[in-house]
């Protein structure tokens, strides 16, 4: 007889599920069966099961009807024989040791049910997920939700096992809809006597990036919005009974992730949605407490209040103008010593109105360049996305703060006064935005003042003050729309480098360089740029493009005359992006790595045609500590 007992519902997954099905063979526990329930598959899934089936008999097809994914797994566990339970989807894959580490973790403890993280697969780059990164961030034996409560996020099936005798005495069995796996994992995880969480990695839930392949790329259709919600209610109703502390946190990630596609829905549906389907959403609101309410921010708190009192049309309306950026409430505070901002909106009741927590700066550069040796800068200011015409006597100070020690130099210390401008969005569409102007000088001299370091990070930040307000950031700005970066300038043998993050936050980098890039340019669809080397060694260099992401090397010839380098880089021959972007940093490898600084301020952007003749687009930029950077997206 298996120890554990693996079913494997699958349907039009011929791409992924030999390598699903070769995962799970490749288990270290081998005493296990494998139980694959075809739910109607019209591609060849099926002949792949057969051919697995062929080599290894532990593996069993059953073919059915399309009836769901939640009818699959009943079939499966019907058939199922082993002490233990898993659930693995067709696209997915599972580490080699995940179902042993599960296993030999009940059968240490006693536990139920046993847990482990999760990994995002994305073509061939694994991603935390969001969703379980807290809540296994370290091992814990023999907890519950209740003790746990960040296992309220864990609800799907496919990161555990479950003891069969639980899962029976339980009488767990899944709904024939979508979105069956949430209720189920909820009930194991509260009627559990105790829950072993695992911090290592037991699954790798793939990202498809086929349209349509999965449930979720489907959210808004009226069928897949109607199984959410009931999903919704019923894990709601089961928490309210079996751990009712853990309601609002439920409902904090309900409001935001399954009411924010419920909101979306209902405004494309205006006036002509289904009454049902406002029902069930209106039946969940209901029960959804005042403080729960209060943890999603101001705008779509707004936009569910609408939902929740049936006033479709104007959330269709609203919901317009929250998606194109014009939805711009107002602001006030209320009380003398302790003051309460509240949000100003005609359709907003005041009792869910106050946004004193969620109120942060949005600050971003709109010039920045040397002049006479001095770098000026410019931008503007914004609390959120909010008017702050009704702020009085606001003072914008802008300053550079060292990361390592603390140390701080003072650029400007100014009253503002708001003005609305028009700003451009990453879509070329140009909005109104209510923010502060802020001018500010940074004179190398003044880091004669502090101890000058031949390192170190002075990150540009911007604070803001007004009657009971006091806000702080990092000077940021879009990514897709900043200023040129101004090229680097020297100072007592010490590179002054203006830079901007992958996340668009400014600052200035204070470092030395053994190598200097002078010259930057496209030539065709080669990037070529060229240099000199403090020190050329003995050796013979190599330019090396290292991936971010995962540590990926590729490897180019330099050429090298004296101390002067050039370099030529074919962008169509660099590997393929993976995920939404790809960083890779630009190196010279002569027996150590060297990270040359970049003097040029110029971001080029690059459109080669690819393997498969689509589109590549490349941007070359500058990092963080001034050197190159290829990106592409």
């Amino acid at each position: 007889m298996p120890v554990l007992s693996v079913i494997v519902p699958f349907h039009n997954v011929e791409k992924y599920i030999g390598p699903c099905l070769d995962s799970i063979a490749a288990q270290t526990l081998g005493e296990l069966e494998v139980i694959c329930v075809d739910d109607g598959s019209g591609d060849g899934g099926s002949a792949v099961v057969e051919s697995r089936q062929a080599t290894d008999p532990r593996i069993t097809l059953i073919r059915q009807d399309n009836h769901g994914v939640g009818h699959a797994r009943n079939v499966g566990v019907r058939r199922a024989s082993g002490d233990y339970l898993a659930f693995v989807d067709g696209d997915d894959t599972v580490p080699r040791d995940a179902f042993k580490r599960l296993v030999s973790s009940l059968e240490t403890t006693g536990s139920d049910l046993a847990c482990g993280n999760v990994m995002r697969l994305h073509r061939n780059l694994l991603i935390p997920s969001w969703a379980h990164r807290e809540a296994f961030a370290r091992a814990v034996r023999r907890t519950h939700i209740t003790r746990h409560p960040l296992l309220v996020r864990d609800r799907m099936l496919w990161n555990k096992v479950y003891r069969r005798s639980f899962w029976d005495s339980l009488g767990l069995s899944f709904p024939e809809r979508m979105y069956e796996d949430q209720p189920v994992a909820m009930a194991a995880h509260v009627g559990a006597g105790s829950v072993d969480v695992l911090a290592r990695v037991v699954y790798h839930w793939r990202q498809r990036d086929e349209p349509g392949a999965s449930i979720t790329q489907r959210c808004l259709e009226p069928g897949n919005l109607r199984d959410r919600l009931l999903s919704v209610l019923q894990t709601a109703e089961l928490l309210g009974r079996g751990a009712p502390k853990l309601r609002p946190d439920f409902d904090r990630d309900t409001l935001d992730i399954d009411m924010g596609v419920a909101v979306e829905a209902m405004a494309a549906m205006g006036t002509a949605a289904d009454p049902d389907l406002v029902d069930l959403a209106v039946r969940y609101l209901d029960g959804v407490s005042r403080e729960a309410w209060q943890s999603i921010p101001f705008e779509h708190r707004l936009l569910v209040h609408l939902l929740h009192r049936r006033r479709l049309a104007e959330l269709a309306d609203l919901f317009a103008q929250s998606r194109e950026g014009s939805l711009r409430p107002g602001m006030s505070s209320e009380g003398l010593l302790r003051k309460r901002w509240y949000g100003r909106h005609p359709s907003m009741p005041v009792h869910l109105s106050e946004l004193s927590g969620e109120l942060g700066l949005q600050a971003r550069l709109v010039s920045l360049d040397w002049r006479d040796g001095v770098l000026h800068g410019s931008g503007r200011v914004a609390v959120g996305r909010f008017d702050v015409s009704g702020l009085r006597r606001v003072r914008v100070r802008i300053w550079l703060e060292e990361r390592g020690t603390g140390e701080t130099l003072q650029l400007s210390d100014e009253e503002s006064t708001p003005a609305w401008e028009s700003v451009e969005q990453e879509d070329g569409r140009r909005l109104p935005e209510h923010a502060f102007p802020f001018r500010f000088a940074f004179d190398p001299v003044a880091l004669s003042r502090v101890q000058l370091a031949r390192h170190g990070h002075w990150d540009l930040c911007v604070r803001l003050r007004s009657h009971g307000l006091k806000l702080e950031s990092r000077v940021a700005g879009p990514r897709w729309l900043p200023p040129l970066i101004p090229a680097p300038r020297r100072r007592s043998g010490v590179w002054l480098v203006p830079v901007r993050s992958s996340r668009g936050a400014w600052g200035i980098r204070l470092r030395t360089a053994q190598a200097i890039i002078g010259d930057c340019r496209l030539d065709g669809g080669d990037l070529v740029f060229s240099g000199e080397m403090s020190d050329v060694g003995d050796g013979e260099p190599v330019l090396r493009l290292r991936r971010r992401s995962d540590g990926e090397e590729m490897y180019f010839p330099v050429a090298l005359a004296g101390q002067d380098f050039h370099a030529r880089v074919p962008l169509a021959d660099i590997d393929e992006c993976v995920g939404h972007e790809s960083w890779w940093e630009v190196l010279i490898d002569q027996g150590r790595a060297i990270r040359p600084l970049v003097r040029t301020r110029q971001r080029a952007i690059a459109t080669v045609e690819g393997a498969d003749r689509e589109e590549r687009r490349f941007l070359i930029d500058r990092g963080e500590d001034g050197c190159l950077l290829l990106a592409e997206r």
